[in-house]
Formats: structure tokens, C-alpha cells, sequence
């Protein structure tokens, strides 16, 4: 259903650190910078983008925004969120781990600019 999510930064080499480094614990390749200073994270599913807001003013988190990431196994959310914490996010919501009753194991962290995001494995 998506194409590419992309999410504003005030400070996107600061930013592109942090996603290296957790979707880096998933996988995935440092992003790639453009010459309008975006960092791009591509995927056979998809692309995951940072920029500085286009229209000039400040970098602002969705209030009642998630990004989700799929991660391969419990491990790997563990790893996700322990490489987050250490590069700048900060935890939120409840420790990793399942969500009695719902066949999800999951982890939240805020960005450096705020954005919340959720590594997930389906256990089921």
C-alpha cells in the first residue's frame, strides 16, 4: 500500500546516525544522501526518507504518529531498540517484549527529532 515514508529533521546527519544505526540492527544498508541533503533507506518493500521540512520551519513529531519496522525475530527488536537507545533515541512506552494476547513482539523508541517509531515481529 505505501511507496516510501519519509519523516522531518532539524538535523538530519544527526538523524541519518540514528537510522543507520537501528535499521542497521535490522539489516539494512546506511542511508544515502542526496544533494538536497535527504537521506534515503531503500528496501525491496520500500523507502524510508529523512528531510529538512521543505517549507522552512521547524522539524515537528506526528502527535499520534508510529512507524513500524519489521523485524525478523524477538532478537532483532531487542537489537533494534538497544541501537537506538545508544544513538541518540530514547525509550517509550513499555520494555520490549509481547503484548500479552495480541502475537506481537514489540519496541518503541522516539527518534532525535521525536518521531515515534516501533520495531515489531509477528510471533505468530
Amino acid at each position: 500500500m505505501f511507496s516510501h515514508v519519509m519523516v522531518g529533521s532539524d538535523d538530519v546527519q544527526a538523524s541519518k546516525a540514528f537510522y543507520d544505526a537501528v535499521l542497521g540492527a535490522l539489516g539494512y544498508k546506511p542511508g544515502v544522501m542526496d544533494d538536497q541533503g535527504r537521506c534515503f533507506y531503500m528496501a525491496e518493500t520500500g523507502i524510508f526518507a529523512i528531510t529538512p521540512p521543505i517549507n522552512g520551519q521547524p522539524a515537528t513529531a506526528g502527535n499520534g504518529s508510529t512507524i513500524g519496522f519489521v523485524a525478523s525475530n524477538p532478537e532483532a527488536v531487542d537489537a533494534w531498540h538497544a541501537a537506538g537507545v545508544a544513538s541518540g533515541g530514547s525509550s517509550c512506552e513499555d520494555p520490549p517484549g509481547e503484548r500479552q494476547g495480541s502475537g506481537l513482539y514489540l519496541a518503541y523508541l522516539r527518534d532525535p527529532d521525536g518521531n515515534k517509531i516501533c520495531g515489531m515481529h509477528r510471533l505468530t
